[in-house]
């Protein structure tokens, strides 16, 4: 019916909504309250509407659309237009689709179950059955985006179904995930590795009509809603290779279990990205396999309300509920979510409501907890011997073929001498490499000379006309024009501005985020200029000259988990960008602890994944309570093993630079971890001249060349160092030394051992602000011992506390002043 026809259908001559468009009111805004969705029956039963309803051919009518399987939400859309255009496909005869490809499709996916259980009697797959309609939706979701224009997919889902889905919709050969069920060369993973229902697949999809679909399937933990945002910066790594029109040709995929998506808050953070600035992709489309129980708990213990999918309703996006026993509607939904997606940019919500035919891991006994529902699906006929005879098809012979094929590829497996290879990397990590540092790496040059130092600070240091520049940030900027010129010792955020437009302007792109990113926690940073008059923005690194790279530097959302697995996919798929997310503490990287122990530590060792992830953690202890001092360097050296990460603080602006240089010109891609400063930001001792700048470049360890003779040295690193020195200088006591150590791990032996053997007679002491259970004391003090041999060695540093620092400025100075006396032996 054309538009013209709807709306005078829709209302009364004097304009008021005619009766049918009102009855059609109701059902559009509460239909799904009353459609039919658990396939056993059990849960989600049918709730009378909050409104009454005038019953007649017009609710008949409505009541087909809305109440049926297929039940939608959108009412809560503000946009008329997007309202309309679900409506209009709503509101339609339902499409016929596939059905021989679907059942097909649902045989292969029960048969490759059944094949396993068959064969691997007790080992935990997390089956997909109950769910099986997954593929055949899958298969449309795809069919469709490719033709609206989709080259790429990029997908993310939990444990359960994950092998059904490389096997039948990645592409992976089924002989392939057998092989990983048979645990062939155990040696070649030991200490690494994942188990199979983790790791990640690539392949391609080909539709009926020959388009193709390249598939990334994205590894993932058992914290099953980790990987949201990771494969969300993923996705705009690959947009951003694609260029104009990238959302339209990068189609990100994410599927969730029931409880999971309701419970973890990961998933509300990453769906709070969906529109914003820096972290849009064009619409996600995200699946909830819906299996009305999370391991053990019900949805009464799961949900707080009717469906899973409610935490979606904060957005203004459809969320669409279809029982997963009708797969005609399933396909209808795929279509329509693929459409929706493409047409708006959009996310899009999918809740697949099945069940779980057997217990959580297939060793686990459901029926001691759901002793119901598991007698009701011991009976239940298993979907494509549903679906068959709803079509009126004998699907005999070609189960029996379908078989026969998973069957031979299993006895395949069994001869495997090799675990298989399930991904392929991007052409574009070719140049880059993970194991250990090479030579070439460890000795490359980051220096950059005096005129480069000025002409840099010239672009950075420039306003466009009119723009109407802060008084204070007028001045600064003034300052920094006197620090290019050398006429002035460089500050932190001087330095670091310098190092990214010393990389832009050389074709690294530069991507940083944070909670107060373009204008620093501290005041320090001003990447990003706000006209006072106007509020304009200007970004200076934006303008550097022709051909440079691409800088974004964006405020984000106040989240640490979402966020910094976003920058952590982003350098997955863009690892020639230096990525940096920076924390606006130090101490709040610790809500993202799943982030940094699942992807960013252990990637490497659990998957081959490298990643050049920056993590900029302000840390140093002032009198601001156990809050905004630690930034927990101890759990970073926890983690740290087998060249995993890198872990500097650098104590210096010019060493700052030359480390964020060193992370973006070398080939070695591994995480890097920094300490930063809060207060050595503009502290003179911490400041660097012109000529540091030129220097061949990061220094791992800064001994000290002032002193001869010390009766100790005190080996430190960051702030504390920065006030031993001012102490010294204070008593004027030259007996003692002071050496930096601005790389933690991997621990820079050789240059430690150079530093220390220049003092041989002295005794060495480590000094720390941290307690003794915490900081880098653990860790250090093995090292400093194999290197003192039969040297004296103590140590320096606060009691062992529960709290990472005291919440007295006062009670702080005491300490303070006790750590610097036992220091100098006093």
């Amino acid at each position: 019916m054309a538009t013209k026809e709807k709306k005078a259908a829709a209302t009364t001559q004097d304009g008021r909504p005619s009766q049918r468009e009102t009855t059609f009111d109701v059902f559009r805004r509460w239909g799904f309250l009353q459609t039919q969705l658990d396939p056993l029956g059990q849960y989600l039963p049918g709730e009378p509407f909050p409104v009454p309803v005038e019953e007649g051919q017009d609710a008949v009518d409505a009541r087909g659309f809305y109440c049926g399987t297929i039940g939608v939400e959108f009412m809560h859309i503000a946009s008329i237009e997007k309202r309309q255009w679900i409506q209009e496909r709503m509101e339609r005869p339902a499409p016929v689709p596939d059905q021989k490809h679907i059942l097909t499709r649902l045989i292969q996916a029960d048969l490759f179950e059944q094949v396993i259980q068959s064969r691997y009697l007790g080992t935990k797959r997390f089956s997909l059955e109950g769910l099986t309609v997954l593929i055949p939706f899958l298969d449309e979701v795809f069919r469709v985006s490719a033709d609206l224009g989709v080259e790429l997919a990029m997908l993310a889902m939990s444990h359960r179904g994950r092998l059904n889905v490389m096997t039948n919709t990645v592409g992976r050969s089924s002989s392939e995930i057998f092989t990983k069920f048979e645990d062939v060369d155990p040696r070649s993973t030991l200490g690494g590795g994942d188990v199979k229902y983790h790791v990640g697949a690539t392949g391609t999809y080909t539709s009926p009509e020959g388009k193709k679909v390249e598939l990334h399937l994205a590894s993932n933990p058992s914290h099953l809603e980790a990987v949201n945002p990771v494969l969300m910066g993923r996705t705009r790594a690959k947009q951003t290779r694609f260029g104009a029109g990238s959302e339209k040709k990068v189609l990100p995929l994410v599927m969730h279990g029931d409880a999971a998506f309701a419970g973890q808050g990961i998933t509300a953070e990453t769906l709070n990205m969906s529109w914003l600035k820096g972290y849009n992709v064009g619409g996600t489309i995200q699946v909830v396999v819906n299996n009305l129980l999370g391991f053990t708990a019900v949805p009464e213990e799961s949900n707080s309300s009717r469906f899973s999918t409610d935490i979606a309703k904060r957005l203004p996006v459809p969320i669409f509920h279809v029982n997963a026993e009708d797969p005609d509607a399933v396909m209808r939904v795929a279509g329509i979510a693929a459409e929706y997606r493409s047409t708006f940019g959009s996310d899009v919500v999918v809740d697949l409501v099945g069940y779980r035919r057997h217990g959580h891991s297939e060793v686990d006994d459901p029926t001691v907890t759901s002793p119901r529902r598991y007698a009701i699906i011991k009976d239940h006929p298993v979907l494509y011997l549903k679906y068959a005879k709803q079509i009126g098809v004998d699907c005999t012979e070609e189960v029996k073929a379908i078989q026969q094929v998973f069957l031979d590829e299993q006895k395949l497996a069994t001869k495997a001498e090799h675990k298989p290879v399930l991904a392929q990397l991007p052409s574009y990590w070719d140049p880059y490499h993970g194991g250990t540092l090479t030579e070439a790496d460890a000795t490359l040059k980051t220096g950059i000379d005096a005129a480069q130092v000025k002409s840099l600070t010239a672009a950075l240091t420039n306003v466009p006309e009119g723009f109407h520049i802060h008084p204070k940030l007028k001045k600064l900027f003034a300052e920094r024009v006197q620090m290019g010129d050398g006429a002035r010792p460089f500050d932190y955020g001087m330095a670091e501005l310098l190092a990214y437009a010393s990389l832009v302007t050389t074709g690294t792109p530069v991507r940083l985020t944070g909670q107060d990113s373009q204008r620093g926690t501290f005041n320090q940073r001003h990447a990003v200029l706000t006209d006072i008059e106007t509020e304009a923005k200007y970004t200076p690194l934006e303008h550097m000259g022709e051909g440079q790279a691409r800088f974004e530097v964006y405020n984000t959302l106040l989240s640490e988990a979402a966020v910094l697995g976003y920058e952590y996919g982003y350098s997955r798929d863009y690892p020639e960008a230096l990525v940096l997310w920076e924390a606006q503490f130090g101490d709040f990287a610790n809500g993202a602890q799943i982030i940094i122990d699942q992807f960013i530590s252990a990637s490497e060792a659990k998957w081959g994944l490298l990643s050049g992830i920056v993590m900029l953690l302000p840390h140093g202890y002032e009198g601001q309570g156990p809050e905004h001092s630690s930034a927990r360097l101890e759990r970073f050296l926890q983690l740290a093993a087998l060249d995993n990460m890198q872990i500097c603080q650098p104590s210096t602006a010019a060493q700052y630079f030359h480390m964020l240089r060193r992370q973006a010109m070398r080939q070695w891609r591994k995480p890097l971890v920094v300490m930063t400063p809060k207060s050595m930001l503009r502290h003179p001792d911490a400041s660097s001249t012109l000529a540091d700048f030129a220097a061949d470049g990061f220094k791992n360890v800064l001994p000290d060349n002032a002193v001869q003779n010390p009766r100790r040295v005190l080996v430190c690193s960051g702030k504390i160092g920065h006030n031993l020195r001012v102490e010294r200088e204070k008593r004027k006591d030259m007996s003692v030394g002071i050496v930096f150590l601005e790389q933690m791990y991997p621990f820079p032996e050789e240059e430690m051992q150079a530093a220390l053997d220049q003092h041989p007679d002295a005794e060495i002491v480590w000094v720390q602000e941290e307690p003794a259970n915490m900081g880098a004391f653990s860790y250090v003090m093995p090292h400093l011992k194999k290197i003192a041999g039969d040297r004296a060695l103590t140590s320096v540093k606060r009691s062992a506390a529960a709290s990472p620092a005291t919440g007295s400025a006062k009670a702080h100075d005491l300490e303070e002043k006790t750590l610097i006396n036992l220091a100098f032996g006093a």
